[in-house]
């Protein structure tokens, strides 16, 4: 996959591509690589959009009104080609709009906006959803980037995903036809702390839905780590495949459709509708402390 956007400042260097708007690499200024590769041993993405919608439709049909067509898993953006509408040393913007490809499955003219940019330490990713049609247009969005598991310098340390003290987030199961079971249960979370360990994922991706804290920790106790925040995004999954170097954080506005739902992405778990003209802004930074 070609990048086409290569941002740096003196901490980080960042690299877009065209395809998916998908970041390429994120690496520190003395060159240890933070994103994973996309090795298709394991995974082929590395940092991939989520748009039209989050997770797995039931038998990967997707509905608006009337209108039913077939779609996969996390929807189509991840794979469309994205425009630069801006692009400087630290910041570049990318858009997507509809087009007859699109039209044919999701039946609305809209814009797709991620903007990625550095400053110090910190990559901030922000996309901007906007209704260009003349109905509600309903959808879920979500980001699904995969971070090397153990972080550079932390080899032989254990890793955490730490949460505000207080927080204990209700999990909800993932089904092995990717839809998930319309009952919570409690998560594993400990006073805000999760070790990490191959054992969690033998099920799948874990998904906390609806009212995940806004802030997320990932490294070991004392070492290296990764601090996120999250800007309108209350759901949040963690997923790696068996024996993987790597941990995707996922902060989404949206899941997967429940077991026994129908086909209208309005009836999706925290799916938004935009009225004609609206716009709606996700976003996620995170800090490096290596």
């Amino acid at each position: 996959m070609t990048s086409d956007c290569i941002l740096s400042n003196d901490h980080l260097s960042l690299s877009v591509a065209t395809i998916g708007a998908e970041m390429q690499f994120l690496r520190t200024a003395d060159g240890r690589d933070l994103l994973w590769h996309g090795d298709a041993t394991f995974w082929t993405g590395r940092a991939p959009v989520l748009f039209p919608i989050v997770g797995r439709a039931p038998d990967d049909t997707i509905a608006v009104g009337a209108h039913r067509a077939n779609m996969p898993q996390h929807g189509f953006a991840r794979r469309s080609t994205f425009a630069i509408e801006a692009q400087t040393t630290t910041m570049c913007r990318h858009v997507l709009r509809a087009d007859a490809a699109t039209r044919a499955v999701y039946p609305f003219e809209f814009a797709l906006r991620l903007t990625h940019a550095l400053s110090g330490r910190t990559v901030s990713v922000t996309a901007e959803v906007e209704n260009l049609s003349d109905q509600p247009m309903p959808f879920g969005f979500g980001f699904h980037p995969a971070f090397l598991w153990p972080l550079p310098g932390a080899t032989d340390q254990t890793h955490m995903i730490d949460l505000p003290a207080t927080a204990t987030p209700k999990q909800r199961p993932l089904r092995p036809d990717g839809l998930l079971e319309p009952h919570l249960v409690p998560g594993p979370f400990q006073a805000g702390t999760l070790p990490l360990s191959e054992a969690l994922f033998e099920e799948g991706a874990l998904v906390f839905p609806d009212g995940t804290p806004n802030f997320l920790r990932y490294g070991p106790k004392d070492g290296p780590n990764l601090s996120f925040t999250f800007d309108n995004l209350p759901d949040i999954a963690l997923w790696k495949p068996k024996q993987a170097p790597f941990l995707c954080i996922e902060p989404w506005h949206g899941t997967a459709a429940l077991h026994g739902s129908g086909p209208q992405i309005a009836d999706r778990p925290n799916s938004t509708t935009l009225q004609p003209g609206a716009q709606e802004t996700f976003g996620y930074s995170l800090t490096v402390a290596l």
